[in-house]
């Protein structure tokens, strides 16, 4: 990219002014040894060591564009590679049946050779409900599919495509409309009741494969089912076509043996697609990220398919992308960073990371190492019927629990096993094996899904995502630093900037509290206007700010919602990633296990309106909650002090950089304030959180207070 050059210098006068700030704070620290200068310095030393390691995205930033009207020149639609999309769901009532319908439904839809097309959905949560949802979806699929081509409808998600503008709807699209609307309400009130009334069982087939789930049959504990729920080789749509197969699953679990999260459920997934279809391309998805695009794998196509690409491409990640998000954005939903920013400044290096949906991958690279043999072929394709008794078999035994007793399953093929962002570790060991990736990035999404809408949701989620960054970061048998030997120093950069991302908790915290502590004691810390250490500050920080600003907008984003992300990323650093970091500790020394919680997919009304409105939602007593509200008290009693003091002593050039920062912080916090005295509604913070906060940062004024040197 052009900007590629002004990056570069950018970095380098940027690194000088780090440089000289940091020697300053060491000269300081050595003439006049104190606390509060010392972690002053170790806030400075952490941005500075986070910054540096985010340089790796903005060293050789790349844009790809594809022209998938050139593909047929390269390979005949016959001859297109089987492609089997793996879908993971884990509860049906935080991930409601009929949005993992919809997403299934719309791959299913896709521009590709039904023939050579086949969906697996994973339920970990083992749930019949769940099951019966996929049984209504199979029949909806026969009439659904030839709907959608005959009229190429762009849109292939039912949900969306009922939502959208009804001037550009079909003579037929009532018809179906109404078809999906009663499925709709038949699962809903199934998963709503938690029983399958009988006269809703069709068939023996259908009632053969609910018989499975017995008094003895619970989430935890339960044989493997494997269900074939539409076979190519057999089923046709209402127009004759073939359908592409649909295949349920639900890995056996027994008490007491690990299971390993979504990697386990995936790794599952990924062997028994191998028993049944084995098709060299496969495609990971989210249960709640539908399709957008139905010409999507034809673009990953693009890239698997050219000659001229380098023969180790291992996998093409799509970005995530979201429906429904807010004008502002307030939560940061979109994550531009890292689903935008950051993988064009990887896509020159070795390739993005794994983001764990919208990634085609191809197969090989859950064997091992890269084979150097370039293109794919249809020769994996298995020649015997899905349905097959042998096949069904050998799937049942796949996915049995001891099954990866004893072999490499998690450690060397497939989904690494060791942290909870499963995603961001196995691309991490497939790029360190020698394997490399693409970022494809269409103008129009590939894929849709939901971000969240509540900020305990939010930060909740970030929270487990921090504990597994850190997982990797210090990963007992190949910690991230051992990687810049494998991956090179630019790649190490990358991964190292996300590995230990928890780890700006530390100074985001001593920068929101210390400060503010000093300015209560009337003590300045920050250099005088007249000296040229002051316009040091300013530069480091006007800086910096300025550099991800023009990032936000060069990507398509609005100044708004780089606001809020910046907003939402101090949140972060004083809550969820301070929390995660903690709780990794803890589980460091054997004191508490950290778990792996499934986001809720389940949207609230009330919460919706308040969200589309732009308005924060708090609502809960969430320990989550507590460090900012007492960041933004803190942050507004030090303020109001400042100005006593500024008046009192006139000591405005002493104090202007500790009033400034609090000044900052109170506008970021301006949400958090309103919902602490201004709002009445449900969103708004309990009042139990505010009065903890309060004795909070009262009790640490008392330990300055009493504290003889700051």
């Amino acid at each position: 990219m052009r900007r590629t050059s002004a990056y570069r210098v950018f970095a380098i006068f940027y690194s000088f002014a780090i440089l000289a700030l940091l020697y300053h704070h060491l000269i300081h620290l050595l003439h006049s040894p104190n606390t509060l200068s010392f972690f002053i310095l170790l806030a400075d030393v952490l941005f500075s060591f986070l910054w540096a390691s985010s340089q790796g995205f903005h060293m050789c930033p790349t844009d790809r564009r594809v022209f998938i009207e050139h593909l047929e020149h390269y390979v005949k639609e016959s001859d297109y590679p089987g492609l089997d999309v793996l879908i993971c769901t884990a509860d049906p009532h935080k991930e409601p049946p009929m949005g993992v319908v919809n997403t299934a439904l719309s791959m299913m839809a896709y521009d590709y050779p039904t023939e050579k097309l086949s969906v697996y959905v994973s339920d970990d949560g083992g749930s019949k409900l769940t099951l019966f949802a996929f049984m209504e979806a199979a029949r909806f699929a026969t009439h659904w599919l030839p709907f959608c081509r005959k009229n190429k409808v762009v849109e292939r998600c039912p949900e969306a495509y009922f939502e959208s503008n009804p001037s550009s709807w079909f003579p037929e699209t009532d018809q179906i409309k109404l078809m999906y609307e009663t499925m709709k309400i038949k699962v809903e009130s199934v998963v709503e009741k938690g029983t399958i009334p009988h006269d809703h069982i069709t068939n023996e087939q259908e009632k053969q494969a609910v018989s499975r789930w017995t008094d003895e049959f619970t989430q935890a504990n339960h044989p493997a089912v494997v269900q074939v729920l539409l076979e190519g080789s057999k089923d046709r749509d209402i127009t004759g076509h073939t359908m592409p197969n649909l295949v349920y699953v639900s890995r056996e679990k027994r008490p007491g043996s690990p299971h390993h999260f979504k990697a386990g459920a995936l790794n599952v997934l990924i062997r028994v697609s191998a028993t049944m279809t084995n098709a060299p391309v496969v495609l990971t998805l989210d249960s709640d990220m539908h399709s957008n695009d139905p010409q999507t794998p034809l673009r990953a196509l693009c890239y698997l398919l050219d000659p001229d690409m380098d023969p180790n491409l291992g996998f093409v990640q799509f970005p995530q992308a979201f429906h429904g998000i807010n004008k502002n954005d307030i939560y940061a939903g979109e994550c531009i960073h890292v689903y935008q920013i950051h993988p064009i400044g990887m896509d020159g290096l070795a390739g993005p990371f794994h983001v764990g949906t919208g990634c085609f991958f191809r197969r090989e690279v859950f064997s091992g190492v890269p084979s150097r043999t370039p293109g794919l072929s249809s020769d994996h394709l298995v020649s015997k019927s899905i349905g097959n008794k042998e096949v069904l078999a050998s799937a049942h035994h796949v996915a049995a629990w001891n099954y990866e007793n004893q072999t490499n399953w998690g450690t060397k093929i497939g989904y690494r096993y060791g942290s909870l962002c499963e995603d961001y570790f196995t691309g991490y060991r497939l790029h360190c094996e020698g394997w490399k990736s693409i970022f494809c990035n269409p103008k129009r999404p590939a894929f849709l899904g939901r971000a969240p809408i509540n900020l305990n949701v939010c930060l909740s989620q970030s929270k487990r995502w921090g504990v597994g960054l850190l997982e990797v970061g210090f990963f007992k048998h190949s910690p991230i630093v051992f990687g810049l030997m494998e991956i090179g120093p630019l790649m190490g950069l990358c991964y190292a900037n996300y590995a230990f991302r928890p780890l700006w908790s530390i100074p985001i915290t001593i920068y929101a509290f210390l400060p503010q502590l000093a300015l209560l004691k009337g003590v300045s810390i920050f250099p005088k206007v007249s000296e040229p250490r002051f316009f040091l500050y300013i530069f480091l920080f006007v800086g910096a700010y300025t550099q991800d600003c023009l990032d936000f907008l060069l990507s398509g984003a609005t100044i708004q919602r780089w606001w809020s992300t910046q907003r939402v990323w101090m949140m972060r650093g004083v809550s969820s990633f301070a929390f995660s970091l903690v709780e990794y500790l803890l589980k460091c020394i054997g004191i508490s296990q950290f778990g792996f919680n499934v986001t809720s997919k389940v949207v609230d009304k009330e919460q919706s309106k308040r969200y589309k409105q732009g308005i924060f939602e708090f609502g809960v007593s969430s320990p989550l909650f507590l460090p900012l509200t007492t960041a933004a008290i803190m942050n507004l009693v030090s303020f109001l002090w400042g100005m006593v003091l500024i008046f009192k002593k006139k000591n405005l050039e002493g104090m202007l950089l500790q009033m400034l920062l609090a000044g900052f912080v109170i506008v970021n916090c301006w949400p958090i304030y309103e919902a602490m005295v201004l709002r009445t509604d449900r969103g708004r913070m309990p009042t139990r959180t505010t009065i903890i906060s309060i004795f909070l940062a009262w009790a640490l004024y008392i330990i300055v207070s009493v504290s003889p040197k700051i």
